[in-house]
Formats: structure tokens, sequence, C-alpha cells
């Protein structure tokens, strides 16, 4: 009888291999194996094909390489049954060739889709989205991906077992759970679409719906019935061969606050699918037509708002955490109103959706005016704000939020080019965020919420502050950082959000797929095309980084994960739209001259 035997050694490596190729590990099985083994040795039992494939793990291909294939090594096999995706190989992707210009595929691409279809997530057989991350390192601070025993050896080892599809109720096999976070999947299910691969995204749409549904409760008070989840979790149970969803609606989040932008971003992934396949069909069902209503009848209540946008908490979007932007960020108004925009075309004008029709071109003629009157700033609204005149209480008032002229921080009048400008962070009562947020102000420009003059003008700046905003990697989340007394009382002493780190001024390659689309959108692509140029000179050899830190964002993030799906696949989205940019219209709509207010064009215009 042949054996294979496995080293593994207390930190998770795969110390020696020997005695057979791993093709062959379809002929052996486990016999009795200790609870903590050093040498692992397996023998035949029963053969792969004897198996029902409900039995296989989440990921695991039920097609393995051919046994004639010498690349098809242990070490290969231990690496990708670690993690949750099958490896690449279903499909040539489509814009396997850069900007096909060579017939030689482009190898950064290439990488980046065989790591995107690792990160796969299965339920019950079925693709349901991506992984956050496939850090496999020691120090890595992974999102849930394996829970169970703390060795890392005993992982691997729980993972062979699988693999290898022994009868393992006489042994101690943990549950494998697989998370995956609604906004972080935004990128991979446009890879997909525009690769033609729409499956995936239709599952995810579903399977969150379904979640949407679940009672959520935190402590004794019960949210919204519209509430989207902020990530779900795939728990498989080999003991009792079930896997079961469970969902997350804030109350394991930072600070228990609920995601304001999960459904936001449904809505929007929901008008991408329905764009980009032609089929109306999943859009028209009545759990989809619900699931919007229920998501919108959380925005659009009255209550005691005397603005047309949403009053959020701090770390409600990718901001999760403690940041001041609690009030009325940017990046929620702007996704709001993309939402809006969106529910407005896939809405069936029957009785209840013909009723949340009226409701919502209500809502965008108010806020499209709020945003572009209040939040717009240029060189002229900084000079006007300057000079406020403060307490002024009638209807004729100038300075309408009483904003106190000495509270304009000093670094905005240098980063105030003399052609360009943005929409502020957050606007209210006596405050007003001066800093920029890539996220709001790119959904801006896609969801025509920033009028053509104010879009190109948003281009104009980061053109103007290259350096500041984009540096050595982009693309800055925020600008500037807070530091020093500020850092301390906006963050509460956060060390994850110290300066030029994180959402506190890092850097995300992520935001890529953004800037691309926004650059398409306003006839600038070379801007685009110089982002990723430069993202192409690191961010592959560097592991693909969730973020970096520094002013320029020259160092990977000191709590960065490595191989961060969303750097991933915003990578893909970028050099796909760059090819062909058609697939533009997935993502943005056009103005709509009905919702335009009157307003004076300033001297950036």
């Amino acid at each position: 009888m042949s054996t294979l035997t496995v080293d593994v050694q207390q930190n998770g490596s795969v110390k020696n291999v020997d005695s057979s190729s791993v093709h062959e590990l379809d002929e052996y099985d486990f016999s009795r194996l200790p609870h903590r083994p050093r040498n692992l040795n397996l023998e035949r039992q029963r053969s792969f094909d004897e198996r029902s494939l409900t039995e296989l793990p989440l990921g695991f291909s039920p097609h393995p390489p051919s046994r004639a294939d010498n690349s098809y090594r242990a070490f290969d096999v231990l690496d990708s049954f670690f993690s949750p995706g099958r490896r690449s190989g279903l499909s040539t992707p489509k814009s396997l060739f850069g900007y096909g210009l060579s017939n030689e595929p482009h190898p950064m691409v290439a990488e980046a889709w065989d790591n995107l279809r690792r990160s796969l997530v299965y339920f019950r057989g079925q693709p349901v989205g991506t992984i956050a991350a496939l850090d496999n390192s020691e120090e890595n601070l992974n999102y849930d991906q394996v829970k169970g025993n703390n060795s890392v050896a005993s992982q691997r080892i729980c993972f062979i077992l699988l693999v290898c599809l022994v009868d393992w109720s006489p042994y101690e096999v943990h549950p494998v759970i697989f998370l995956v976070f609604v906004r972080d999947f935004v990128p991979s299910a446009l890879a997909f679409l525009m690769n033609g691969e729409p499956e995936i995204v239709k599952n995810f749409i579903l399977k969150t719906l379904r979640l949407q549904s679940w009672e959520k409760r935190i402590d004794r008070f019960q949210l919204g019935e519209g509430v989207m989840p902020a990530s779900f979790k795939v728990l498989h149970d080999p003991t009792r061969n079930t896997e079961t969803l469970i969902a997350d609606f804030g109350e394991s989040a930072i600070g228990r606050v609920a995601p304001v932008d999960s459904g936001f971003w449904w809505i929007i992934l929901l008008r991408a699918y329905t764009k980009s396949t032609g089929d109306t069909s999943l859009a028209e069902r009545p759990e989809c037509q619900k699931g919007m209503r229920l998501i919108l009848s959380l925005c659009l209540s009255e209550g005691f708002d005397t603005f047309p946008t949403l009053l959020c908490a701090d770390g409600c979007s990718m901001i999760d955490r403690r940041m001041g932007v609690y009030g009325y960020p940017i990046e929620i108004q702007a996704l709001f109103f993309m939402a809006l925009r969106c529910a407005l075309l896939l809405l069936k004008q029957d009785g209840p959706g013909k009723e949340f029709i009226e409701r919502i071109i209500k809502r965008l003629h108010a806020l499209s005016y709020h945003m572009r009157s209040y939040f717009w700033l240029d060189l002229k609204q900084l000079n006007d704000i300057y000079r406020y005149k403060t307490e002024e209480y009638s209807h004729t008032a100038v300075n309408k939020f009483n904003v106190m002229p000495d509270s304009l921080p000093e670094w905005v009048f240098d980063f105030m080019p003399l052609h360009g400008g943005y929409f502020l962070g957050n606007v209210g009562p006596s405050n007003m965020d001066f800093r920029w947020f890539c996220l709001g102000n790119c959904i801006a420009i896609l969801s025509s919420l920033a009028t053509n003059e104010q879009a190109m003008a948003i281009m104009d700046l980061i053109e103007s502050r290259w350096e500041e905003l984009v540096g050595d990697m982009p693309l800055k989340v925020s600008y500037p950082a807070i530091e020093s007394h500020e850092w301390r009382i906006i963050t509460g002493c956060d060390p994850k959000n110290t300066r030029w780190s994180y959402h506190n001024g890092g850097s995300w390659p992520v935001l890529l797929w953004l800037l691309t689309a926004a650059c398409i959108k306003t006839g600038r692509p070379q801007i685009a095309r110089r982002a990723i140029e430069l993202a192409e000179t690191r961010l592959s050899k560097d592991g693909w980084p969730e973020y970096y830190d520094g002013k320029l964002g020259r160092y990977i993030g000191k709590q960065a994960r490595k191989h961060q799906t969303w750097s991933i696949a915003g990578y893909l989205v970028a050099k796909m739209m760059l090819e062909d940019p058609s697939h533009l219209g997935m993502v943005a709509i056009e103005e709509d001259k009905q919702m335009k207010p009157v307003l004076k064009r300033s001297s950036s215009f």
C-alpha cells in the first residue's frame, strides 16, 4: 500500500511532501488521525468518484487538472485548498490581453484574474460572492477566513481532510467560515459582469435579498425591515454536512453601526446587472421589487429633517470607523442619489411602484439642488464663505448654515486651484467639513449629481493636485489627514486611523475603478491611464495590499492585508473599462435635464 507523507510544521508551512505526486490524493484516505499530528499517512479507503459531490467543501472544484499535468504539485494543491475559491481555468478572461494591443497575455491581468477566481465563495454549489482577502501569512489579520482551531497547521490539515473526502465523523473537524462583505463585492461583481459571467452576481443579489427579510435585532432594538446586511458568512459544517448563511446587520461591526450604504450598493448592482445582461426579469421579480421598496422606505420616510440629505452616524459606510463623518457625509448622499436614479429605472409602474416613483422624483429634485448649491466648493465659493456674515435669521440669509469663517482650515486656501472644485465632505448646522473624499466625488460624477461643469471641475482639481490626491499610489480616500489634537478628538485616538493611514489620508487601490469610470464619463481617460500605469509599477509586486500609508502613499499600510480582493477587482474593472468604454454604462447615468437647477457659474467653470 502506497502512502503520502506530509510534514506540516507548527507555523502551518509544508516542510516535506514525499512518496507520491499529489494528483494521486484521490487514491488515499485517512485512517487514524491524532488531534495535532506532525505527519499524515494517507491510506486508500474510497476513491473520489465514490463520494457524493454534495460532500465537497466550499470552493473545491470537482474537476481537478489532468494527472498527466506535472505542474499539478503538492504545494499548489495545499495552497488552493487553504483558499476558499477554485483556481482560474473556468474561462479565459476577455481582458487578459491588456489594452488589446498584444496577443501575449498581460501578466498582471492574468495574475489578478487568478486571484479573483480563487477568492470565490460557494454556497450549496453556487458562487455567491468573494472573500475579502486571501492573505495566508501568519501575521495577517484576516476577515474570519477560517474559524476553528487556532493552529494554522491544524487548519491546513482540516482542509486536507476535506479535500481527500474522508469519512470525517471519527475525527475532530472544525466548521469552515467564509465572510463576504456587501460593499467589497461590488468591484468583483462588475469584473465578472464585464467578463460575461453574470451568474455569480445574480446569485449574490438573490442571497442578500433573502437575508434582508431576516429579523434584525441589536440588543433589544429592532432595525428597519429594509436594512441590508453589511456582510454575510457562509458556514460549512462538515460534521453535519450542512451549509448555512449568517448575516451581520451591524451587530458585529465596529461601533455597532448599521450599514447605510449596503442597500444603495445593492440597488446600484441590480441596475448594473440589468444593464450588462439586458435581462430585466431579475429586477422585475416581485421579491426584488419589494426589496427596493423596503430600502427606499427607510430613506424616504418623513421625519424632523429640514434637508433632503440623509442624516447618518459615523462608520456607516466604507469609512467604517470614527472619522468625524457623522451628519450628512458626501459618500452617503452621492450613493443615495445614485440609488434613487437606479430605482427610478428599475421599479415597475404598478400600484406600489408608482407611488414610490413619485416620491423618488420629488426627492431627486430637492437633493440635486441642495447638493449642487450647498456642498459645492470652488475658488469663488471659498472666497464667499471667507467673507460670510454670521447670525443671519431671515429667509434672505446668505450664510444659511451659519458657518463661522474663522473655522475655515488654513490648508484649503492653498489646496483650491484657480480652476477646479469638489463636493465638501459634510455640510450641516454651523459645520462644513472641507476634506476631499474620493468615493463621494466620483459617485457624484457617475450619477450626474454633479453637473457637467462641476464634473469637469473635479477632474481639473485631480490633475492640479495630483501629488496630494494620487502621489505614488492611487488614490487618497480622504485628504488631508487629521492629526495631533484634532486626531485625538475626532477619532478617539484610533490607532488604525493615524495620520496618512487607512481612512485618514490612506491610499486605496480599489478606488481606481471609480476614478477610471469618472475619467471616461468626463472624456479624460488619460488621467485614468496615468493612474493605472502608476499602480502597475508596485501593486502586484507588493502583493495587492488593501491600502498604502504615507503622504504620498509610498508605504504598504501598517495593518493592510495582502491579496485584498477589491484591490484586485478594482484594478481589473479599471483596465476593462479603458479597454472597452461601453462598460461605463453599467455604472454611469446621464444627467436628467429636468433636475438641473439654475446655478451661477463660478470662475472654475
